[in-house]
């Protein structure tokens, strides 16, 4: 199968600029000062975390995942990177750079390369706000530092003062800027065309492995390398993650008239995150899909009409929730959840951030699903908070998609 789209892909890209950095650095600076920090210690998650990584230190460096970021207060931040020879080719490229080459420093992320570094600031003695040490959800409940990395950190700089900033700092980023919006909304289409590809690839008798193909082939033509989706189909598939062909020793799945497809599709650019749920009818399928997907829809316009600045994430959940339960379907799974980064998590057993107050700009994965018996429906993808009502950016994967 060929799955390059007819024509060559070619799309403006939008980027980011020295004003977005200062932007972003200015806010910083004024959160450190709010909140008596001398410094901001960042540890990023490396590169290939997968969904819901805790990348908040490219938000400081517009570069590659995974570095250590200090940052003084009065000054600008150093990153501590793994590699050089990336910012070599930057550099033979013309690329624009956020951080100067003085303010890369290639080294091991160890406790000695790290008090080096905030010895180095005169920070031995300083109040640092430090993110990494904070369950970030939903796959680091317990933070992303090792103890045995922290501890020698602590015992190093026993006059430093730590305190964990990542939930609050996560909220200083959640209104995006111009030119993060154009950036989300250039992910968001490129999670439409994955989503539009592998519909077109479904059919009885195609292997999911090619279905998934074309998804993540429709991301990569279009100029970006996204996380693994997960798909499972089946008559009434109830599996979630990744299709069990990636981690065990077995052939994929062949599709068969009837089938419905789940899918969870992770789309990104410039560290700019968007959620798509993909659910496809394979020809005709039972009718309690067809009502699944009308109530998920009747959810997920509920939240839509919910999504205004000034309410409460814990009000929108609560909307969401009532045309699902009135049918039966009990939450059991998030039905919305921010993004850019995530923070606040609701809808089923898990509610995290029903405090936070919604601001224009601020992004979520709105992704409602409807159980009835053994037949769920999940639909939905990333929404905008408005100046004064929801902006939806993947309207197509809020509905039961169907193959040709």
């Amino acid at each position: 199968m060929d799955f390059r789209p007819a024509g060559r892909v070619s799309v403006p890209v939008p980027t980011f600029s020295l004003a977005e950095r200062d932007r972003r650095w200015d806010l910083a600076r004024s959160f450190m000062d709010r909140a008596g920090l001398d410094a901001l210690l960042v540890f990023g998650e490396h590169e290939d975390a997968g969904p819901a990584p805790l990348y908040l230190d490219t938000w400081f460096t517009n570069d590659r995942p995974g570095a250590v970021v200090v940052f003084p207060r009065a000054g600008e931040p150093t990153a501590l990177v793994w590699h050089a020879a990336d910012q070599t080719e930057y550099a033979l490229r013309g690329d624009e750079l956020w951080l100067a080459p003085e303010n890369r420093r290639v080294g091991h992320h160890n406790s000695g390369g790290i008090v080096d570094l905030v010895t180095g600031f005169g920070l031995a003695k300083a109040t640092i706000g430090v993110v990494g040490l904070e369950p970030y959800l939903p796959f680091l409940p317990e933070g992303v530092v090792p103890h045995q990395l922290w501890s020698a950190v602590e015992a190093k700089l026993p006059e430093a003062e730590f305190k964990p900033v990542a939930l609050a700092l996560a909220r200083l980023m959640m209104p995006q800027s111009d030119e993060e919006i154009a950036v989300v909304r250039h992910a968001a289409s490129i999670g439409d065309a994955m989503a539009r590809a592998m519909v077109d690839a479904a059919a009885p008798g195609v292997a999911e492995s090619e279905v998934y193909a074309a998804g993540m082939a429709a991301a990569h033509v279009r100029g970006t390398v996204v996380p693994a989706m997960h798909l499972w189909s089946g008559p009434e598939p109830l599996g979630m993650g990744l299709p069990p062909w990636a981690y065990r020793a077995q052939a994929p799945r062949v599709l068969q008239d009837g089938d419905v497809i789940k899918s969870e599709v992770f789309c990104g650019f410039g560290m700019r995150a968007t959620q798509h749920q993909v659910t496809i009818a394979v020809g005709e399928v039972h009718e309690d899909f067809e009502r699944a997907a009308v109530v998920a829809r009747e959810s997920y316009d509920a939240g839509l009409r919910a999504l205004r600045p000034g309410r409460r994430f814990d009000e929108v959940v609560d909307e969401m929730r009532k045309p699902l339960e009135a049918v039966g379907s009990v939450p059991v799974y998030p039905l919305i959840h921010t993004l850019n980064p995530i923070d606040a998590i609701g809808g089923g057993a898990l509610l995290t951030g029903g405090d936070l107050v919604l601001e224009p700009g601020m992004t979520f994965a709105v992704e409602p699903y409807c159980r009835l018996g053994r037949r769920r429906v999940t639909l939905g993808g990333t929404v905008i908070v408005g100046d004064d009502e929801a902006i939806e950016l993947n309207p197509y994967t809020a509905q039961l998609l169907r193959t040709p």
